[in-house]
């Protein structure tokens, strides 16, 4: 198969998968302005904390091509960074973006370049990890790591396919990950497409299975790394990472260096985002909860370093103790 683009330059406008249509429907949109861009990843058509940067980094360039003038530009940087708080590739992107602005240089050159270097750091981030996989491997996954998150072939999902593209991986399980399903509606898509074997299980089965000795690793991405270590990803990774710890299992995190953010001391320091309660409540807009259902959601957890067995970045495998920056 051809590889999946989520985010795509075209000479008509930015194309963008819409996430949320997915599996059922493959629908991509095309945007012509970074309001409409901003939307897309505040509504999570786009997702993934690398893919995210790389659309917010061309909605600027929409703008750029529209004549926008310098200080438009600057305006819509500060739109972009409102949209997703805790996804700090976002926010190292607008700071490419805001320089190559500042500097009157080509600000649809600089996107591209945001676009290639994750494209080439999640190829090499996968020949890293996949050496840390041992034979018949059988791993635990959570979220949506793979090409629809990042330039074009994944984080944690690229060393899993990296490790089954030469003969080390077994099997996947997915967690289905409430309260959105990105485990079940697109770890799965890309799986399948893929090839590779696997199955999803719910959320609360992980422990289960780990008991049952059929994990030998697990493995997540990163939307914030802090200086420390502490990581912070999809809702329900912090589990994962105490269930490892508890069954004595390696816990991985996969991400590339723009999503460790050397001025966030530690996790304790993460901006969380919160989102809708409808995301709970509902499912495709269905109600499944009682009327007036209280709820809390926050989008993220943060994992202590202490339970992370290694990060790997693609200029190396990090180990314990982690001092970034």
């Amino acid at each position: 198969m051809s590889d999946i683009r989520p985010v795509q330059w075209t000479a008509d406008g930015l194309e963008i998968i819409d996430q949320t249509q997915l599996p059922f429907r493959f629908i991509v949109e095309r945007h012509k302005e970074a309001e409409s861009v901003a939307r897309a990843i505040k509504d999570m058509k786009v997702r993934g904390a690398p893919a995210i940067g790389i659309a917010a980094a061309y909605g600027i360039a929409l703008e750029a091509q529209q004549g926008a003038d310098r200080q438009q530009l600057l305006t819509a940087c500060q739109m972009m960074r409102q949209t997703r708080p805790t996804a700090v590739n976002l926010f190292a992107a607008m700071d490419r973006i805001e320089q190559a602005v500042r500097e009157g240089k080509d600000v649809l050159a600089e996107a591209h370049a945001v676009a290639q270097e994750d494209l080439e750091a999640d190829l090499r981030m996968a020949e890293l990890g996949a050496d840390l996989i041992p034979l018949n491997a059988r791993a635990l996954t959570i979220c949506n790591t793979g090409a629809l998150a990042t330039g074009g072939y994944g984080t944690a999902y690229g060393i899993l396919r990296k490790a089954y593209e030469t003969g080390k991986l077994e099997i996947v399980y997915a967690c289905e990950t409430r309260p959105r399903l990105q485990g079940m509606r697109l770890t799965a898509w890309e799986l399948a497409r893929n090839g590779i074997p696997f199955r999803v299980i719910s959320d609360g089965m992980a422990g289960w299975l780990m008991s049952k000795r059929m994990v030998d690793f697990v493995i997540a991405g990163a939307d914030r790394i802090a200086a420390n270590g502490d990581t912070a990803n999809k809702i329900g990774t912090y589990s994962l990472a105490t269930l490892a710890h508890a069954h004595g299992i390696p816990f991985y995190i996969a991400a590339p260096t723009t999503t460790i953010d050397s001025s966030t001391p530690d996790g304790n320091s993460i901006p969380i985002e919160e989102r809708s309660s409808t995301e709970v409540t509902h499912i495709d807009n269905v109600q499944i909860a009682p009327d007036e259902c209280p709820v809390w959601n926050p989008a993220f957890d943060v994992t202590p370093a202490r339970l992370i067995t290694a990060i790997v970045t693609e200029q190396a495998v990090c180990r314990p103790p982690y001092r970034f920056g």
